[in-house]
């Protein structure tokens, strides 16, 4: 999708709609990825926020109160800032938090060490969000069956045995692709939507006064009568929203139009009418409890609105969808780190295409099985859906904090806005997520640690790369000659030469490649031709072609020539290189071509550098990252490593 234009001062223009049959079929594929995960938290969000007051008992006030903030956290987080705000702030029809910060990166030029700290921040916390939402949603869908009438020997093992079998025959199956399926996947979710909205309507017309919830005053007064305890309801009330980040994430593959369309036309009525359902459900509930003497009970609110014919069949449709909610994070997880591999934030790593027609599809065999591992873990130490709740919210609004403070940015040094425009705008969304970041600060303890422990050890690994690799490159930088000096002396005393190509591969094209130095230092010889190739990623998601390619002679002995790739794109330097006479002045002979790769011995450092755990860290990451001829689709034959020993 071709980028909108922009003009100083303003946002960008909307992306151009797409015709009629495409922006349905657009539509459908959104709402079967990007809801996903925002779909299926009816699932848990409101039993796990009613469930926070249930200390003393709970009375309709409370029922009342819970479900305003939860309709409203919607509204405002969702619908305003999200949909109709950052929604706007693409690049190039690319969205998501690395996308943002290379917006910001962009507009702040040589200033961007905040773009690229607060980007590090923000994809260091989806990674924990990626861990928490198949085991949360997943576990919660399969603890439905204990509703079941006849199901009531169900245990809490057995539940966590069927979660592990779902979610480790999830992870399986990534590495087919999901080409085959991925087409059920909108037809599936919007039968979701269409069961949770039409189950809460049911139940709305047994309660119709339960409407008056959207009155924002309900939510204010229980926040100002529950002290602390309304701040934890808070925190659990941000599960309604969890999901949101994905409405910018995807809009590279749908596009803004058919999120929009499916978020206002079906998933934001239907999530609307679920919540007002639930809490219909628990005030009846309550009020029988009242007219019986017994004591009211949270429960599995959105499992037992359905009559118990219905309900073997919600369970398997809420198993369905959670599985395919799960699926868009993992995929989204492996969009993103190939997103940070091409900006440079972490080392290379095995990058499968899963499919022939859509290069979205990737699969990472590294990232598959950490999340797999993650999962698990996660699933065996909390055990049930309620106890991973806690973990829940610190990720996801710790990631829509970045988001906020990268939109402030590019709003302010890339659309040119005013300072007070900016701050008017931004302000209120700033400080709604940091009170809700606050809320579930509070429940740190009770396992919102391990979002935060899974961030601050991808920070560490994102901070670990960068430093080592700024370290390689300066010691690159001290031993490199001028292209331009070594041309000149080699025309003066010219070496033998040797029939074919050689490709020398640098990340400074203008500086003699330490390949070609050592080459010349131990072979003593030239090729006959010489390209000096540098492979450069763009802060844009796709190259322009026009741009792909940039071919700039320095002599009869060499020829630059500057390869750019956007940060969602693959490398293909062989293919690139086989343009002929645009690039070089006649087309490569594969066979006589020769890829030459500095390759340095990293070696530890006690008294310079990194400290010597960093040292340790970067070195294994460097040792473990894919080689380069796989990540620039190089043949492997036609390679030759030269370097020397480098001390980090």
């Amino acid at each position: 999708m071709s980028s909108a234009s922009e003009t100083p001062g303003q946002a960008p223009l909307p992306l151009a709609s797409p015709p009629h049959p495409a922006l349905v079929a657009l539509t459908v594929g959104a709402i079967g990825v990007v809801f996903g995960d925002i779909g299926t938290s009816p699932l848990y969000a409101f039993r796990e926020a009613l469930g926070q007051t249930a200390e003393g008992g709970i009375d309709p006030s409370e029922i009342l109160g819970v479900l305003s903030l939860a309709l409203w956290a919607l509204i405002l987080v969702v619908t305003f800032k999200y949909v109709l705000f950052l929604m706007r702030a693409d690049n190039q029809g690319e969205g998501g938090v690395l996308a943002l910060t290379a917006l910001a990166r962009r507009a702040l030029g040589k200033r961007s060490l905040i773009a690229i700290v607060l980007g590090a921040a923000g994809a260091s916390l989806f990674y924990g969000d990626a861990i928490i939402t198949p085991a949360l949603s997943v576990l919660s869908a399969v603890e439905g069956i204990k509703t079941i009438p006849g199901l009531t020997f169900v245990d809490g093992n057995l539940i966590l045995l069927l979660t592990i079998v779902i979610l480790v025959g999830l992870f399986l199956i990534q590495a087919r692709g999901t080409a085959q399926v991925s087409a059920l996947f909108g037809p599936v979710c919007i039968l979701w939507f269409l069961a949770i909205g039409g189950l809460g309507l049911w139940h709305i017309a047994d309660e119709p006064s339960i409407l008056r919830v959207f009155l924002p005053q309900y939510g204010v007064l229980f926040l100002a009568t529950h002290g602390v305890p309304g701040l934890f309801v808070l925190g659990a009330v941000f599960l309604t929203v969890t999901g949101a980040e994905a409405l910018t994430a995807d809009m590279g593959h749908f596009g803004v139009k058919p999120i929009r369309i499916g978020w206002f036309f079906l998933v934001f009525p239907a999530l609307c009418m679920n919540y007002l359902g639930q809490g219909a459900f628990a005030l009846a509930a309550q009020e029988t409890a009242l007219a019986t003497g017994k004591e009211f009970v949270n429960q599995d609110w959105f499992f037992l609105m359905a009559p118990d014919r219905f309900r073997p069949w919600l369970v398997g449709l809420s198993l369905l969808a959670t599985v395919i909610a799960s699926q868009a994070v993992i995929t989204g997880a492996y969009s993103l780190t190939q997103q940070a591999i091409q900006l440079g934030l972490l080392p290379r790593l095995r990058i499968r295409q899963t499919s022939a027609h859509h290069a979205g599809q990737i699969y990472l065999p590294a990232i598959n099985w950490l999340l797999l591992v993650g999962v698990l873990v996660l699933v065996v130490q909390f055990k049930t859906s309620s106890a991973m709740a806690a973990a829940y919210g610190i990720a996801v609004t710790g990631t829509m904090v970045v988001t906020t403070c990268l939109a402030y940015i590019v709003v302010r040094h890339r659309w040119n806005w005013g300072r007070p425009l900016a701050l008017a705008v931004i302000v209120p969304f700033l400080a709604l997520d940091l009170i809700f970041f606050g809320a579930n600060i509070l429940r740190v303890v009770e396992g919102g640690w391990v979002p935060l422990v899974i961030a601050a050890a991808i920070g560490l690994l994102i901070y670990t790369w960068v430093r080592g690799r700024g370290i390689v490159r300066a010691f690159e930088e001290r031993q490199s000659v001028p292209l331009a000096d070594l041309a000149a002396a080699l025309a003066r005393r010219p070496p033998e030469r040797v029939e074919g190509t050689a490709v020398f591969l640098t990340g400074n094209p203008h500086n003699a490649p330490g390949a070609l130095l050592h080459n010349l230092k131990h072979n003593k010889v030239l090729h006959e031709r010489n390209l000096i190739v540098s492979v450069r990623t763009t802060d844009r998601p796709i190259a322009a072609d026009e741009d792909r390619v940039k071919r700039e002679p320095v002599d009869d002995n060499f020829v630059i020539i500057v390869l750019t790739y956007g940060f969602m794109e693959t490398p293909d330097v062989p293919a690139d290189l086989g343009f002929g006479a645009a690039v070089v002045k006649k087309p490569l002979n594969p066979a006589k071509t020769s890829y030459f790769i500095g390759r340095n011995t990293l070696k530890p450092a006690a008294k310079e550098g990194m400290p010597l755990w960093q040292d340790h860290i970067f070195m294994f990451l460097q040792r473990n990252a894919s080689d380069p001829t796989d990540f620039l689709r190089i043949p492997p034959g036609k390679v030759l490593e030269l370097g020397e020993q480098v001390a980090v």
